[in-house]
């Protein structure tokens, strides 16, 4: 039987994601990571260099597939909004990551960086403004999607406790906030020209 590299990679990868959802990076055990994906904890280190390098490559392999399932529309920042809100609120795994990524190593990656230089040098592109504006929008679309599902799962509805309409209301109050943050940052009167 021939060894393949990328399934134990793949295997090393899909293991570490659930252990360091479970307990982030500072609780996770490479020697856990190594017995759930069967593999040898040796290629953690082959593979990664380090657990940290681990962290960062589950870290940027859940925002690619993030950035692939929900595309960046820079001429529809509140759609995106919306969009990456749904996201993260079906996978409560990826919010735990993150917020592990935030509590444990903060700070934007690198990789971070670009994504979101990119996304901003879009959004600048589209709503004929400078960098540092753009900049401000986007970070402001992130947050507020970020941390509105971060509170999802205990909203309640007032009015009789049915938390999919009370989530739709959640989701539809953050996409007319960043609405009015775009129409305020970006095509508002004092708008930075570029």
């Amino acid at each position: 039987m021939s060894y393949d590299s990328s399934a134990t990679r793949a295997r090393l990868l899909a293991a570490a994601y659930d252990e360091f959802v479970r307990v982030g990076l500072a609780g996770a055990r490479v020697d856990r990571i190594a017995a759930a994906a069967s593999a040898n904890k040796q290629g953690i280190y082959a593979y990664f260099g380090s657990k940290e390098g681990l962290f960062d490559a589950v870290l940027g392999a859940r925002l690619r597939v993030l950035a692939d399932v929900v595309p960046f529309r820079p001429g529809d920042l509140p759609g995106y909004t919306g969009a990456l809100f749904d996201e993260l609120t079906a996978d409560p795994g990826l919010q735990r990551l993150t917020q592990w990524k935030m509590l444990e190593r903060p700070g934007a990656s690198e990789q971070e960086r670009d994504a979101h230089l990119s996304k901003a040098g879009a959004l600048a592109e589209a709503h004929g403004v400078g960098l540092a504006t753009a900049m401000d929008a986007m970070m402001v679309a992130l947050a507020a999607a970020q941390s509105w599902s971060m509170t999802a799962p205990t909203i309640r509805d007032p009015t009789g406790d049915d938390p999919d309409r009370r989530l739709a209301a959640h989701r539809a109050a953050i996409v007319a906030s960043v609405g009015a943050i775009t129409a305020a940052l970006l095509d508002g009167p004092d708008a930075e020209i570029s």
